[in-house]
């Protein structure tokens, strides 16, 4: 029951956190049996909180012993079965030793590294595992990230060899095939409050009791869930390559594309990337893409807000709905606006000076925003309920979330109302650039279609070639807005 509690409670959390959460490839989750569950690890503690929240089984997390020093993160982790593991990194202790004197490993598991390796120094986990064993032994699931630290690095980090070593040892153990399933956890901001996130399911590997649990069956292992991961996330040398490659992705897909698309186009774009970066078309390819992004950062424009080439009129008719929403939420936002707009606004604009990590400044911000909102709901609650009557107090217990809600969307529509009358000044102030820079765009398409066409490799299919529907869709919707906008211009002049 009070797992059922915490994921229900980390479920609203996430949802407010977060403007949009994708899943994607729940058929490849086991209803029943054993399951480890193998993710990347690019957002600190808000990465095991989405793999509970949507995988759809009771997941138990190995998590850093140094979690476990606090007592309200104790509380939350014992609750939702966290194991506490002891990392080598954490501890300078010497290696365990068995009765011999000879160092050993956890149990059923083999030896890990080399006689070297041992000198540095090997802790005691032996009831962590014992106790991940006892929970794939009964069914169970286990959630483990390979790369063991969280980061922000642009590609996957060298995985470690416990999921496989816990995977192997389980079936050794129980006699029972080990789903490993690999979640690619993909944020399109992952600093930022109210961003979007796609959580993806791979399909499953399974370990049985036959593979034999060696050093080179374990790398074996690894590697196959380093290659699943991959095909799950965006892998680049650097940000900057990423950022690149992503106004390339951006020129070459449709405009409106889920997330899982959008990340699929990204992972390839940057995984085919280095095969083809010294041709020709490609490098001059390049180029124009980052004298076009160049340009549009000088304009303050993004290439979305110039590829949908919104007619005045259309953009002006966004507004007004935005406008008419906002005072539709707006006066339930007021009952509870001194309690909310801090912690809003901390979590939307607190910046990276909270953390010296920035792969936990999500984290932080998630954390305390929420515990100033929840101590604002305790204080105004006890203080009204005192003071007035016990039922008003339960009458605000309930109409707080609501006001809360209504602010979010309050906020949300605020920013798409921003975003709107940016654009519109920017159609006006800079209408020669902007016009320019739509040429310019124009082209670039077309070169991209045109060169990923001729670079990517022959056995991967276009995701959208260029006689796509939604391509030739886009063109006439643009033809008529330019025309619209003709008309409009004319009648101002006239």
């Amino acid at each position: 029951m009070l797992y059922r509690f915490l994921a229900w409670f980390l479920r609203t959390i996430t949802r407010v956190f977060f403007r949009q959460i994708e899943v994607v490839g729940l058929e490849h989750v086991p209803t029943t049996g054993p399951v480890l569950f193998a993710g990347n690890h690019p957002n600190s503690l808000i990465d095991p909180i989405l793999i509970i929240t949507t995988c759809g089984r009771k997941v138990h997390f190995a998590a850093k012993e140094q979690l476990f020093s606090g007592w309200l993160m104790r509380r939350l982790l014992r609750g939702l079965g966290a194991v506490p593991i002891k990392r080598r990194d954490d501890h300078d202790g010497s290696p365990k030793q068995s009765s011999t004197g000879a160092p050993v490993d956890e149990p059923g598991l083999p030896r890990r590294g080399s006689a070297a390796e041992w000198q540095r120094g090997v802790v005691d986990n032996d009831a962590a595992f014992d106790a991940m064993f006892g929970v794939l032994g009964d069914g169970g699931a286990i959630g483990i990230f390979p790369e063991g630290l969280s980061h922000d690095e642009a590609h996957l980090s060298r995985l470690k060899t416990g999921a496989a070593r816990l995977a192997l040892g389980a079936a050794h153990r129980t006699h029972t095939p080990i789903t490993i399933v690999p979640c690619g956890l993909t944020f399109i901001h992952p600093k930022r409050f109210r961003s979007r996130v796609l959580v993806q399911y791979g399909p499953a590997l399974t370990i049985t009791d036959a593979v034999e649990s060696s050093p080179e069956q374990v790398r074996i292992v690894t590697d196959e869930i380093g290659d699943a991961l991959r095909r799950l996330t965006v892998n680049a040398p650097d940000w900057d390559t990423v950022r690149a490659l992503d106004v390339v992705r951006r020129l070459y897909q449709p405009q409106e594309i889920s997330i899982e698309e959008r990340v699929e186009l990204s992972r390839r774009f940057n995984t085919y990337y280095a095969q083809v970066a010294a041709d020709p078309r490609v490098v001059t390819l390049m180029r124009r893409v980052r004298n076009y992004q160049d340009s549009l950062d000088e304009l303050g424009i993004t290439d979305r807000e110039l590829a949908q080439d919104l007619s005045k009129l259309a953009v002006s008719a966004r507004i007004l709905r935005h406008l008419t929403l906002v005072a539709f939420w707006l006066p339930l936002t007021v009952p509870a606006a001194p309690l909310h707009v801090p912690p809003l606004a901390f979590a939307r604009f607190a910046s990276d000076k909270l953390t010296p990590r920035k792969d936990v400044v999500a984290t932080t911000k998630l954390l305390i925003g929420l515990l100033l909102v929840l101590l604002g709901y305790a204080i105004a609650i006890v203080v009204v309920g005192w003071k007035i009557n016990l039922g008003t107090g339960i009458g605000l217990a309930i109409l707080l979330p609501i006001s809360g809600w209504a602010t979010l969307r309050v906020l949300d529509r605020l920013r798409l109302v921003r975003r709107g009358f940016g654009v519109l000044f920017r159609r006006l102030a800079f209408r020669r650039e902007v016009l320019a820079l739509r040429g310019e765009r124009e082209q670039l398409v077309a070169n991209v279609v045109t060169t990923v066409t001729a670079v990517k490799p022959a056995e991967v299919d276009a995701m959208f070639p260029a006689d796509h529907p939604d391509r030739v869709e886009e063109s006439s919707k643009a033809r008529r807005n330019a025309d619209l906008d003709s008309e409009l211009d004319k009648d101002v002049v006239e």
